[in-house]
């Protein structure tokens, strides 16, 4: 069934289309029994106003859109997407916007979506979320002209504005701490490798670990828990076991953690342990876990307030957020005196 539009409204009326734009606008222009007439037809026919119309016509968005890339069991247990999501949603209630959210598990099937939004007009703009090396979705948004903000960055956005954090930066702090203690076998489990700031952390890593003497690996895993605990066991059960493992994820680093212990390794003082994002998770572990902190609702607010002025005409550039700080808690401690160095 054809969806009702603006023409179908001004044939049945018998004026013209801006007449029906500004009878359903509440612009002045057209006179009160004109602008009656005009709302009874379109209630008749059904009508529901263009949100991407609307947004162009007067500057005000009704629905922003996110998707997200991953399993939908992995997100239900990362407290990063819950928090950016809260503060998202905080800043568009607020400005009476809504946000639609879709998840997906193929990269594919995310530019599907985005080209079905723009062409049936659902949304006004939508996050880019988990941006990767190579990733076609910029592409495509900058092709359809649809406004949309990279929620990470800034390499890699195209002509797109992109919210981001010094991911390289905190990952040497980081190694940085760790070196400090007296570690010199420093370990990595990492997100999946595709994804930019996966790779932007891995490069500071390696160049950290390089210029203090420090050894370093990093492995690849999804961000579950049951993947951090496999690439947990195989790090402890290899040559060269490391004294210390930083985590790209709160859940990964939860998960190691256990996965040591049964191991009969103690945490701190076999093995240190740094989990990326702090959060609640991360004081329920045993011990508390030291942690990457970065307040990520302030994050995803930021972004939020971003797309909004993007889609209302405004000038948008990139921003950098505030660094994240490392907070030190019970699973980090001095490196074992007998360690093999």
């Amino acid at each position: 069934m054809k969806r009702p539009t603006i023409d179908d409204i001004a044939r049945r009326a018998g004026v013209s289309k801006g007449a029906v734009s500004f009878a359903l606008n509440g612009r002045p222009g057209v006179s009160s029994e004109t602008r009656r007439r005009i709302q009874a037809i379109a209630s008749e026919l059904g009508w529901q106003p263009n949100s991407l119309a609307r947004a162009l016509f007067d500057g005000r968005p009704d629905v922003l859109g996110l998707v997200v890339d991953r399993p939908a069991r992995t997100l239900g247990l990362e407290p990063f997407f819950m928090q950016l999501i809260s503060g998202i949603e905080a800043t568009l209630s607020a400005a009476s916007v809504g946000l639609l959210l879709q998840m997906t598990e193929d990269h594919e099937a995310e530019i599907g979506i985005y080209r079905r939004w723009w062409a049936q007009h659902r949304v006004a703009g939508v996050f880019v979320v988990d941006l990767r090396a190579e990733d076609a979705r910029i592409a495509v948004l900058e092709e359809l002209r649809l406004p949309a903000v990279v929620i990470g960055g800034p390499e890699g956005t195209g002509r797109l504005p992109a919210v981001w954090i010094d991911d390289g930066g905190a990952l040497s702090a980081v190694v940085e701490h760790l070196a400090g203690l007296g570690h010199r076998r420093i370990a990595r489990v990492a997100g999946p490798r595709e994804l930019r700031h996966t790779q932007v952390r891995t490069e500071a890593m390696r160049a950290t670990a390089a210029r203090l003497g420090v050894r370093s690996s990093t492995v690849y895993a999804d961000y579950s828990g049951e993947s951090g605990e496999r690439a947990t066991l195989d790090l402890l059960r290899g040559p060269g076991r490391p004294t210390a493992i930083v985590y790209d994820n709160d859940v990964m680093a939860v998960a190691g953690t256990a996965a040591a212990r049964e191991a009969g390794i103690s945490v701190p003082s076999e093995l240190s342990v740094v989990a990326w994002d702090d959060s609640a998770l991360c004081l329920l572990a045993r011990p508390h876990l030291t942690a990457v902190s970065r307040d990520i609702a302030a994050f995803g607010a930021h972004a939020a307030r971003s797309l909004l002025d993007l889609v209302q005409g405004g000038e948008v550039t990139d921003t950098r957020q505030g660094d994240p700080r490392l907070v030190s808690r019970g699973s980090t401690a001095p490196c074992p005196p007998d360690a093999d160095a």
